[in-house]
C-alpha cells in the first residue's frame, strides 16, 4: 500500500495540520519502501529532525506545567513520553499504520503494527510539520499528540514503566508474577526479538522489537491493556 492523497489528506485532517502531500508522504516512506522502489527517499532524515523536536516540546511542558517536580522525576517522565512504547501508542490511537508506505517483506511480516516503525514514522511526521508550518505549530502537535496520554493517569502511569504496571495489577487480580518467553530472528546486524507475556502459563500478549528489552516492554503493555479492560 502506498496510499493516496485522499488518504493523506485524512491524516492532516486527523493531525490538525496542513503538510504539503509530497512532505506527508515523504514522513510516511519507511526504508523497506524505498529499497524495493528503486532507492527513493526515506523517512530517516525527518526523524531525526522531529526527534529534537519532540524532546525539545516535552522537556518544557513538562518543565512549564510541573513547577513542583525535581529534576529526576522530569527526566523520567520525558524518557516516558518520548519512549518507543508511548510514541507507538501515540500512533495506534490516532491509526497511523494504514497510512505508512512499507514494503512488501514488511508488509507480510506485520510491519504496519511494529512499535519501533510506528514510533519512528510518529517523530518523522513532527519533522515534517516544522519543515511544512514551523516551530510553534510543530510544537502544538506534539501536546495534541501526547494528550491522550497525558489525560490518562492510569494508562501514561502504564506507558512510563510497563513491566511494574503489569506485575502490580496481575498481583492485584491474584495472577502470580508474569514470565516472559523471548524468541529472536534474523541475522545478527538486524535481530528482531518477540516477547510472549505469561500469566499462569496462559499467553497473555506478545510485543516485538530490536531489543529484548524492547519486546517485553512493549509486550507488557499490550498485556496490561488487556488485564485493564477485563476488570471494567
Amino acid at each position: 500500500m502506498t496510499g493516496n492523497h485522499s488518504s493523506r489528506a485524512d491524516l492532516s485532517s486527523l493531525l490538525g495540520i496542513d503538510i504539503e502531500p509530497a512532505l506527508l508522504e515523504l514522513a510516511l516512506t519507511h526504508r523497506s519502501f524505498a529499497y524495493e522502489n528503486g532507492g527513493v527517499a526515506t523517512n530517516e532524515r525527518l526523524e531525526f529532525l522531529g526527534d529534537s523536536i519532540l524532546g525539545q516540546a516535552v522537556t518544557v511542558m513538562l518543565f512549564t506545567e510541573h513547577p513542583d517536580l525535581d529534576e529526576g522525576e522530569l527526566a523520567k517522565r520525558r524518557a516516558s513520553l518520548v519512549s518507543t512504547v508511548a510514541l507507538a501508542e501515540i500512533a495506534r490511537h490516532i491509526g497511523l499504520g494504514q497510512y505508512l508506505r512499507v514494503g512488501r517483506g514488511e508488509e507480510l511480516t506485520g510491519g504496519r503494527d511494529k512499535s519501533s516503525m510506528l514510533a519512528d514514522t510518529v517523530e518523522a511526521i513532527i519533522g515534517a510539520a516544522y519543515l511544512a508550518r514551523g516551530g510553534d505549530e510543530a510544537t502544538a502537535l506534539v501536546h495534541r499528540l501526547i494528550a491522550p496520554l497525558l489525560a490518562d493517569p492510569e494508562r501514561f502511569g502504564a506507558t512510563m514503566d510497563p513491566k511494574t504496571s503489569l506485575q502490580e495489577l496481575s498481583a492485584h487480580r491474584n495472577l502470580g508474577a508474569p514470565t516472559y518467553v523471548i524468541v529472536d530472528s534474523g541475522p545478527d546486524h538486524l535481530k528482531r526479538f518477540q516477547a510472549t507475556v505469561l500469566l499462569q502459563d496462559r499467553e497473555i500478549a506478545t510485543g516485538v522489537g530490536s531489543s529484548k528489552k524492547q519486546a517485553e516492554v512493549a509486550a507488557a503493555l499490550d498485556a496490561w491493556t488487556q488485564l485493564s479492560r477485563e476488570a471494567r
